[in-house]
């Protein structure tokens, strides 16, 4: 197990950047005994409450949940008998997901109280065995739900999301620009770069790797081209790190983290694909980079092994994909337990659920992903904050729930989407 990871780790922990759930299980139960007390550790960890009740002295009992769309944009609106309203953003895999959401994840939160939303987290996965459909068909329906929940709750007790699960440790999030583009020259990557960075001003970047699961690398040789190259472009105080997508078998993968070492790389994200877990703990334990990943992961206990073994020494837990903030909270709260920093993916429109859970977990990462948050038909407000990059920064949003208001006359030109 490798120890001297890059000190960016450590650094952050240390400047403060830094109910049992479906899958919980005894510490130690078919571990190797040297493994039980860091597995207990997690498991103690997982455990401990998240969503704040006390806030809430009444029920909130849910009475309607409506999936919206309208042209691109899906909304999920939520409201209690009370006469309360919570609305959530979408992600894009909704398209897909919609029936399964409205047959099977919708019905079972109606006429059960707010306040009890961790429980209800666990009981939609086993309910009708929906856990057989566990990943995206699965979470990204059950994030959607509580994103509009919290929003709902939030503005009930008049806090961010982020002050419902958690203290608010970072009101300002520093970003890193991430380049997606697969399929260009190194030169070309480098001039999306400088592009991207004269927008933002962010002082760290991440840019891909390899061919993508396996896949061809397209041009031959860029990897090993790219690598050398952004750091010599961008000099040594930008903060680099590259994303592989899974392109490598260990022994390539080995080869590749070595040149990011040479070049003083922050960290190394998904070098293979992302449910090979022994070879991803291999290839850690060959490297002193630290390893990134999880943003497909879709199991508590994955993470626990993932965590407890030093497979990962970056957590990247994303809030639609893994059901929402409540359950990335646990992830984070594993990943603090052993010195380890939560640095979430950000998927399309999770871009402001991601900027409050960040802002409320004290090992996050030192520096989070940029995204492009909406596109051009979203009407809203937000009072609080642009949600914009200003100096490599963005403000988190202060108001309550989600922080953002829609246009009701935006709102109004959604349709209702039924069986």
């Amino acid at each position: 197990m490798n120890t001297d990871r890059r000190q960016f780790l450590t650094t952050a922990l240390a400047g403060g950047i830094g109910a049992a759930l479906p899958f919980h299980v005894c510490a130690g139960t078919g571990d190797a005994p040297s493994l039980a007390p860091i597995y207990e550790k997690l498991d103690n960890a997982m455990k401990r409450p998240v969503l704040k009740t006390e806030l809430f002295r009444d029920p909130v009992i849910i009475e309607s949940i409506d999936l919206l769309k309208y042209k691109r944009n899906y909304l999920c609106r939520v409201r209690s008998r009370g006469g309360a309203e919570g609305i959530a953003f979408v992600n894009s895999q909704m398209d897909r997901l919609y029936p399964f959401f409205l047959k099977d994840i919708k019905p079972y939160f109606i006429g059960k109280d707010a306040r009890n939303l961790e429980a209800l987290l666990e009981g939609v996965y086993v309910h009708e065995s929906n856990y057989k459909l566990q990943s995206v068909a699965l979470w990204v329906p059950v994030s959607t739900i509580e994103f509009a929940i919290l929003d709902l709750l939030g503005r009930i007790a008049n806090k961010s999301m982020g002050q419902l699960v958690g203290e608010i440790h970072h009101p300002e999030i520093h970003l890193y620009q991430a380049n997606s583009e697969r399929g260009i020259t190194p030169e070309e990557t480098i001039d999306q770069l400088h592009e991207q960075l004269e927008k933002s001003q962010a002082r760290a970047i991440k840019f891909k790797i390899g061919g993508r699961m396996n896949a061809p690398e397209v041009p031959k040789g860029r990897t090993e081209r790219l690598i050398p190259l952004v750091r010599e472009t961008f000099g040594d105080n930008m903060v680099i790190c590259a994303d592989a997508n899974g392109s490598y078998d260990v022994a390539e993968a080995i080869r590749v983290g070595k040149i990011m070492e040479e070049y003083r790389y922050e960290f190394y994200e998904e070098p293979v694909p992302f449910d090979w877990y022994e070879e991803t703990k291999q290839v850690s334990d060959a490297l002193q980079i630290p390893i990134a990943g999880g943003e497909q992961e879709p199991s508590m206990r994955n993470f626990r092994w993932l965590l407890g073994n030093d497979a990962l020494q970056v957590v990247q837990a994303d809030m639609c994909y893994f059901g929402g903030l409540i359950r990335s909270m646990r992830v984070a709260r594993m990943a603090k337990v052993l010195g380890k920093v939560h640095t979430p993916h950000v998927s399309n429109i999770g871009y402001v659920y991601t900027l409050h859970f960040v802002s409320a977990i004290p090992n996050a990462g030192p520096y989070h992903e940029l995204k492009s948050p909406f596109n051009d038909d979203m009407e809203f407000e937000c009072k609080t904050s642009t949600l914009l990059p200003e100096k490599g920064r963005v403000k988190v949003p202060t108001g309550p729930g989600l922080g953002i208001d829609f246009d009701p006359a935006f709102v109004a030109k959604h349709r209702i989407i039924d069986v």
